[in-house]
């Protein structure tokens, strides 16, 4: 009975009617849907651009303001780079200019130190070169020793005869330079007993003779005092002696 009314139902006058739809290829539909997807696009970006409009956003006005801000920063940014141009160099102008100005107080401060030690040099050989002086009078002036960089020393003197002056003197100078090495304390001669600038610590002159030159130590050892001695050809002991302390 069942089965009966199964047939009845599904084959029967009271079955369903067949419905016959007609099949459409893939790429058919696919234009259709392409279409329907460029319109859905369009739809989207027209009320994109409507809601833009109705809330006072002009795309066109932006970008035109857009462009002109652009604009803008690329003058501010000339401008920019031309007044840091100018600052540099002025910048460079005021550090010349104050390197010129100590130049030239440190001109006018020489010159100055030169003229004070032109005046007491004239009054100095006035004295000196007074032909009122009996004997044979022999000095040491202005004897001095300066450290120019670690390890090297400059010395300068002048040697004066007074007097009659009726012969040159000729001999020679010596320096002792008394160094210090920790505890270590040393004395060094110049020039050496081998030292092939002996001739250049020789003495001949009559009224003067300017002496200056330089010797080198260790850069860590500590110059402590030079002493220079003038020997006159012939003598065992020094004629003159004369130490300049250094610290």
């Amino acid at each position: 009975m069942r089965l009966r009314r199964t047939l009845k139902r599904n084959f029967g006058i009271a079955a369903s009617p067949l419905t016959v739809r007609r099949h459409v290829a893939w790429y058919w539909r696919l234009p259709v849907f392409m279409v329907l997807l460029a319109g859905v696009a369009a739809l989207s970006w027209w009320f994109y651009d409507a809601g833009l409009h109705f809330a006072g956003f002009e795309r066109g006005v932006t970008v035109e303001e857009v462009q002109r801000l652009k604009e803008k920063v690329d003058v501010l940014e000339r401008e920019n780079a031309l007044w840091r141009s100018v600052g540099a160099q002025s910048e460079r102008k005021i550090q010349i200019e104050q390197i010129t100005q100590k130049d030239l107080v440190k001109n006018v401060k020489t010159l100055q130190d030169e003229n004070a030690q032109l005046k007491e040099d004239l009054v100095f050989f006035r004295k000196q070169m007074s032909p009122d002086k009996n004997g044979d009078e022999l000095s040491i002036y202005r004897f001095k020793v300066e450290n120019i960089m670690p390890g090297e020393y400059r010395y300068r003197l002048l040697l004066l005869q007074g007097g009659q002056r009726e012969r040159e003197f000729q001999g020679k100078v010596e320096l002792l330079v008394n160094l210090a090495r920790g505890s270590e304390k040393t004395v060094m001669t110049i020039p050496s007993a081998k030292g092939a600038d002996a001739r250049a610590y020789n003495l001949s002159f009559k009224y003067y003779q300017r002496l200056e030159g330089t010797f080198h130590v260790e850069p860590k050892a500590v110059v402590k005092n030079v002493q220079i001695r003038v020997f006159e050809n012939g003598a065992a002991q020094p004629k003159l002696m004369q130490t300049v302390n250094l610290t």
